[in-house]
């Protein structure tokens, strides 16, 4: 597209992936007109309790969902797609183009979660060009990275090109033999960039990120001495380490078992679109492989972040069904732990150990290498692109500032470019770049039963830090405790005597009766008694809080219970007034 001195700015807001890892999540707006790329999820901390996935906050595109005109994504990996399947549930993409690989694992989790009929998914290949309503035509560049079948894209619009990497890494000697279309980024270099939005994962990293093929040698060695089982865990996404493990199994004579339901999944999407290359007698049911010698088993597992609900997490408690550690395995985590995992993962590896496997680990044994450009991988793509602008993302806030520092480095200057958070408004004209607002931004947290609001994770928390107090009590129709109030004390220290904690208890409903009753009962002539049985409840809640954080010296999570009388309330002379009571049983 050519450029057009009147074109308006281009709005760039990237909901996620800003001063974090993951759930990486970009819209790009011009003329009303929208266009998402990637739409990723990020894993729960030690401290978002119950939580399984983190969602950026979507607000902004629920409320201009009718200004979405498609999607673009870039590869595969959880962090780009795992957020669509939630995102629309509540607004619809026209369309969404993508590799091969990405879309095959996009289709079964749009079907799981039923919304497949919300979108279109298109597959698109190398250098192909898709137009995505009147403002903007995407080309797909073949990158390098730690999944296969991953794109950067050249994202044409009225002001110019705007490149965004994508998650990427210059491999030379790729293992499927797909390499970096850098032809192609020099083409656009030279005919002009506008601006470049790049990965920062790795910008603190001196030097070139290594090549995939170089983890080969080490695995071979290691697979080769090891005397028993070998269980090999990586993640379940890494298909060129999955596809050469294969290739290890093949030459060192073992079978493969398969544990873990997303490996099986991206495996058989890999092997159906020619990624992954091998004989289907290799793969054995875990049943069989009981059957054969220590030394012709591999396993491969998910795992390698110490998941609790993942195979190797089961094995290494010793509750998986059909495998158990045995004298002689070999463990291999050709992974190194995601920042916030490695607790996690050590406790996996002692676990291990203590059963009496053999762990290999650690990157000084050179079984894992990163899917992201290091420092001179960063360089090059400068040098390639030559960008006007220069807008990092895809990192915590010190990767930013490093890869702003690295594109200065190269040329950059630094009024040509935005160190920027979650949700603002990037405007990019053809004589500037800024940032010009802000969109809401943030988190959306999902359990097993969907989102989970603010207040339900502080209640969470405040029961996992301090534990609960749950009183329960039955008042009648004079404001009177009908019987002593039950109180049960859950996950709570206190050095104050039960008996001494349960009178006070008694004594604050008394009072807090006694002196606020006549606010919540009322009665008028020819009328029932009507009875704010809600607000009491809250009130004596409030009162009981006071009491237990000023008692105990902390802050549990109090719950009040209140019993209202089944029986009708008393009448009395003058006129009707309908009771707001409605004989409740139990106000909560």
């Amino acid at each position: 597209m050519t450029n057009n001195e009147s074109a308006p700015a281009l709005k760039i807001i990237p909901l996620g992936g800003l001063h974090e890892i993951g759930k990486n999540t970009c819209v790009f707006e011009i003329n009303d007109e929208i266009v998402l790329l990637d739409a990723g999820l990020a894993f729960p901390t030690d401290g978002m309790h119950g939580i399984n996935i983190v969602l950026p906050d979507m607000t902004y595109l629920r409320e201009n969902s009718h200004k979405i005109k498609g999607m673009i994504v870039t590869h595969g990996h959880e962090d780009h797609i795992g957020g669509i399947p939630y995102h629309l549930k509540q607004f619809d993409i026209p369309v969404i183009y993508g590799p091969r690989l990405a879309m095959a694992l996009l289709e079964g989790k749009l079907e799981e979660a039923g919304v497949a009929n919300r979108t279109q998914l298109k597959r698109v290949l190398p250098r192909d060009m898709v137009r995505i309503g009147k403002s903007f035509f995407a080309e797909f560049i073949r990158n390098t990275h730690s999944i296969a079948d991953s794109f950067t894209v050249a994202l044409h619009t009225p002001l110019g090109v705007v490149v965004h990497t994508g998650d990427f890494k210059i491999d030379h000697t790729p293992v499927d033999g797909e390499y970096y279309d850098l032809h192609r980024l020099a083409e656009h270099g030279e005919k002009g960039i506008l601006c470049l939005i790049s990965d920062s994962t790795n910008s603190e990293v001196p030097g070139f990120t290594a090549p995939e093929r170089s983890v080969y040698p080490n695995l071979d060695r290691i697979i080769s001495q090891a005397p028993g089982r070998v269980l090999l865990t990586t993640f379940a996404s890494s298909v060129h380490r999955l596809n050469m493990v294969l290739e290890l199994a093949q030459k060192h004579n073992r079978v493969v078992a398969v544990v873990g339901r997303s490996m099986l999944n991206v495996i058989a999407h890999a092997r159906n679109l020619g990624y992954i290359k091998c004989p289907d007698n290799l793969f054995q049911p875990l049943h069989a492989i009981h059957q054969l010698p220590n030394e012709k088993v591999l396993i491969l597992t998910t795992g390698s972040q110490g998941e609790p609900m993942a195979a190797l997490t089961h094995i290494a408690n010793d509750q998986h069904r059909q495998i158990k550690i045995r004298k002689g395995d070999t463990v291999i985590f050709s992974a190194n732990p995601i920042p916030g995992n490695t607790i996690a993962v050590v406790n996996t590896i002692d676990k291990l150990m203590m059963q009496g496997a053999n762990v290999i680990y650690g990157r000084d044994k050179g079984i894992h290498v990163s899917g992201h450009g290091c420092q001179e991988d960063q360089k090059l793509m400068i040098a390639l692109t030559r960008p006007k602008f220069f807008l990092p993302v895809h990192g915590e806030h010190r990767m930013l500032i490093k890869h702003a520092q690295t594109a200065q480095s190269m040329g950059i200057p630094a009024e040509n470019m935005v160190i920027i958070n979650n949700g603002d408004i990037v405007e990019l004209s053809e004589e500037q770049i800024r940032v010009s607002g802000k969109v809401p931004s943030g988190i959306q947290l999902v359990d097993n039963a969907g989102v989970v609001h603010d207040n339900v994770m502080k209640e969470r928390q405040q029961l996992a830090e301090d534990g609960a107090v749950t009183v329960a009590a039955a008042v009648n129709w004079e404001g009177k405790l009908m019987v002593k109030p039950e109180v049960h004390l859950r996950g709570v220290v206190t050095s104050v005597e039960r008996s001494l904690l349960y009178a006070l208890v008694q004594k604050t409903i008394e009072a807090t009766l006694s002196d606020r009753w006549t606010e919540f009962a009322k009665s008028f002539e020819d009328s029932q008694l009507d009875v704010d049985w809600a607000g009491l409840q809250v009130q004596i809640e409030r009162d009981l809080q006071r009491l237990v954080r000023r008692e105990l010296q902390s802050r549990p999570l109090v719950v009040f219970l209140l019993q209202t009388p089944n029986e009708p309330p008393p009448r009395t002379a003058g006129r009707r007034r309908r009771s707001t009571a409605k004989n409740e049983s139990l106000v909560s």
